[in-house]
């Protein structure tokens, strides 16, 4: 039987290289931080978070052990991913800015808020989720829109890229919709 830890654990600042593995069959009810470390990978993670899971700044290159189930915000960011195979499949909003992805593979297929793909190199929006809030992929090597969601209810920002043209924008864009620095 999987233990219960009522409340938030932060691991974050400690100069850890590995998760303890006192972790690895724990659910955690609040929210999980283990960023600003020196991680290069997540075993050791808890099974499930309740709230929202922070593994930014670290030198992360897989998303191998990151929780089954995490209901929150999702922030992977800021590490040397190239893949994100084993990343929650549903969460609130991901980030995953600032890595090494040539592509999408492996995104959680359902991201009810805001979605970071920015400062990549991706060349396709292929494997976005559909009903995002607000999508950032600036700064990558897009040539085009396509796989785009067909619509966002807040922001689209998509500028410093490769684009040529808007074909496979979203439709409907309810706030901002940059598209600056592009040919």
């Amino acid at each position: 039987m999987a233990k219960k830890i009522i409340g938030n654990v932060d691991l974050s600042d400690l100069y850890l290289k590995q998760l303890p593995e006192i972790l690895k069959d724990v659910s955690i009810n609040g929210h999980f931080f283990c960023s600003n470390n020196n991680l290069t990978s997540l075993d050791g993670a808890p099974n499930t978070v309740g709230g929202d899971f922070y593994c930014s700044y670290n030198r992360l290159a897989s998303l191998v052990g990151v929780p089954k189930s995490v209901s929150g915000y999702f922030d992977c960011s800021n590490n040397k991913l190239a893949s994100l195979v084993g990343a929650p499949q549903n969460v609130s909003s991901f980030n995953c800015s600032n890595n090494k992805l040539a592509s999408l593979v492996g995104v959680p297929k359902s991201v009810s808020g805001h979605f970071n793909c920015s400062n990549n190199y991706l060349t396709t929006l292929e494997g976005v989720p559909q009903n995002v809030e607000s999508v950032d992929c600036s700064n990558n090597n897009l040539t085009s829109l396509k796989g785009s969601p067909t619509g966002v209810v807040n922001s689209f920002y998509c500028d410093d890229n490769k684009l040529t043209s808007l074909v496979g924008a979203p439709q409907n864009v309810d706030n901002d919709f940059n598209c600056s620095y592009n040919n």
